[in-house]
């Protein structure tokens, strides 16, 4: 067998490791999803092995106390004659004065320095944050790791592994976040159902309230009955009265002119008493039914806000129903990974018991409204048929007084 040129042999290991570099590189920073910095492995493998291939074949420059080998005398020329970056990819390989520092074998003189050139085209897609201040940028070269390009089956089972154990990490987190939703939904339902219950009460107080005013209303009623009667009484005594001093009078007519002008005028007054009681007695009654306008149109308030109230219980029991078809569908996906979301289960049960205790308190509420306004429209109804026989009879008082 024909004997290989060792410097051949070195230009292809290290071409090879910059493809590898490159490559292993471009993988890992596409993967990682971030800019890169200088303490990330595979950026600081690449640029060591950069640095033995820039190195390959280099001259050593004589001092005056050693020898010193450094790449940093080309890097300068390059510097000089070609100030845009872009440009040295298509001249490095014939620049002029390479010669100077390199040997005729280096691995920059031959073509595996062009093919290196173009692979470093590829590092575009990458992003990288590099500060040099403060480095050593003159300290030995590092030594290249072989063991980040070298894969093996456990390597590949363990990445398969790392795969699923994020997936299973990443759907975990979606069920915690979802489960956070919830709970926020839950939560703010509570305080929607909190908030229905306070107005509930004061419903309820104001009922009261407005059963109190109707007691004493119908009390108020009572007494102007009593005291209409009583005033009744005492004009048909007075009538009566006035009919026998009226019978004497005329019996008296005939013997004194002027005693039967007298009785005229008295007459006249008494008339005038009894018009001004009737007008009195007719203006109660229109405050009577003025004050039975009021109370029905409060009453056709609380119906207007009940139904208000009903219409928000139905869209809490929609929201309801959404909460319910959530929890549904989260019970589905963590039958999946059941072996590591057992106490997930236990929440989700936990939190179907609590939407069944609104949905029952829900229920309370509703049959409760309901049964308010039947009560309330039920007091409005023997009110107002009281309030109108109640004027009905008055008013026929007020006409038999008239007559």
């Amino acid at each position: 067998l024909a004997v290989k040129d060792p410097t051949a042999v070195e230009r292809a290991n290290l071409l090879n490791m910059a493809k590898l570099s490159i490559k292993g590189l471009i993988e890992s920073a596409l993967s990682f999803g971030r800019t890169l910095d200088s303490d990330y492995p595979p950026l600081q493998q690449f640029f060591v092995v950069m640095e033995h291939c820039l190195k390959h074949g280099l001259k050593v420059r004589k001092s005056f106390l050693s020898y010193n080998k450094t790449i940093w005398g080309p890097l300068e020329l390059v510097e000089k004659l070609y100030p845009e970056a872009e440009e040295i990819a298509a001249s490095v390989r014939d620049l002029p004065g390479l010669n100077e520092f390199y040997e005729y074998h280096a691995l920059m003189m031959e073509e595996e320095g062009a093919v290196i050139v173009g692979l470093l085209v590829g590092l575009n897609v990458i992003d990288a944050n590099l500060c040099v201040k403060g480095e050593d940028l003159d300290s030995q070269v590092g030594v290249i790791d072989f063991s980040m390009y070298l894969k093996n089956e456990d390597d590949i089972g363990s990445k398969e592994r790392n795969v699923q154990i994020a997936a299973i990490l990443d759907q975990k987190n979606y069920v915690e976040e979802l489960n956070r939703q919830l709970n926020s939904t839950v939560s703010s339902l509570h305080t929607r159902v909190d908030s229905l219950e306070k107005s509930n009460t004061k419903l309820i107080e104001e009922l009261a309230i407005a059963k109190n005013n109707i007691i004493k209303l119908q009390e108020e009623n009572h007494q102007l009955r009593s005291e209409n009667t009583l005033i009744l009484m005492k004009t048909q005594h007075h009538l009566e009265v006035t009919k026998v001093d009226v019978e004497a009078e005329l019996q008296t007519y005939r013997h004194s002119r002027q005693g039967l002008d007298e009785m005229y005028n008295e007459a006249r007054r008494q008339l005038r008493e009894e018009s001004q009681l009737r007008q009195d007695i007719e203006n109660e009654l229109m405050v009577q039914v003025s004050m039975k306008h009021e109370i029905e149109l409060a009453m056709k308030l609380l119906e207007k806000d009940i139904h208000e109230k009903q219409d928000t219980l139905i869209g809490l029991r929609q929201q309801l129903d959404e909460v319910k078809a959530i929890n549904i569908e989260m019970y589905q996906k963590l039958q999946v990974s059941e072996d590591a979301m057992k106490e997930k289960n236990e929440i989700i049960g936990r939190l179907e018991d609590k939407t069944n205790q609104i949905t029952a308190t829900m229920k309370q509420l509703e049959q409760s409204d309901k049964d308010l306004l039947t009560q309330t429209r039920t007091i409005a109804m023997s009110f107002v048929k009281c309030a109108s026989n109640e004027a009905q009879h008055q008013y026929k008082l007020v006409k038999d007084i008239s007559f």
